[in-house]
């Protein structure tokens, strides 16, 4: 039986696909690396820290350097999500999850972005979830099952009563690595080890009844 479900932020409840392929844009080309949206597809679910060092493709730079990259790109993400607002998010989304409050399922966030509650507040979803796993509380991101077994931990739940929703493959893996049941949608539909495929939120509602 279905208790509990966990949601990736980004790509799932929202998109800020591109805010993130121009800051990282932005770093790559003060570098003179080469990076374009093929690359930023493969940081989709990956750490800030992890994503640099894919998009360094093994050039050498100093711990320190590193971490002003990282902060540099956070900086100008952080500038660009100012234009967010709740008008961003679909009707489909914000009637799926007050439904699934109303069948008494409880709702929680996975997600390795240290931003995430920045983003629920800006797009005012933030009171829509019973617990925010995130890059704040986590070591290691996926597709290592970490952000999703702190939540199900947080909501006091196991792993069996859970489903994980993903648009991400590493996101995928880190759901069955964890023994969750896996809702894929987006990009993910094509992921072979997905428990369930949707094309919209909404579709979670005829699962769980």
């Amino acid at each position: 039986m279905v208790k509990g479900i966990i949601f990736d932020l980004d790509g799932v409840l929202l998109s800020t696909d591109e805010y993130h392929y121009q800051a990282w844009k932005a770093i790559a080309d003060e570098l003179g690396i080469y990076f374009d949206k093929t690359i930023n597809n493969k940081l989709r679910g990956v750490s800030r820290m992890d994503s640099l060092d894919i998009i360094l493709g093994g050039k050498y730079y100093s711990p320190l350097d590193k971490q002003r990259f990282a902060e540099k790109k956070n900086n100008i993400y952080r500038e660009l999500l100012n234009d967010l607002s709740p008008s961003v998010v679909s009707d489909d989304v914000r009637s799926t999850l007050i439904a699934l409050r109303a069948l008494g399922i409880k709702t929680a966030i996975g997600s390795s972005s240290k931003n995430t509650k920045f983003i629920l507040q800006k797009v005012e979803l933030i009171d829509m979830f019973d617990a925010i796993s995130d890059g704040t509380n986590i070591i290691r991101s996926k597709p290592d099952p970490e952000v999703f077994l702190k939540a199900a931990e947080f909501i006091n739940l196991n792993p069996s009563e859970c489903i994980v929703v993903e648009d991400a493959y590493s996101g995928i893996e880190a759901a069955k690595a964890g023994d969750f049941t896996a809702a894929a949608i987006g990009d993910a539909q094509s992921h072979p080890k997905a428990d369930y495929k949707i094309s919209r939120l909404s579709d979670l509602l005829k699962i769980v009844k």
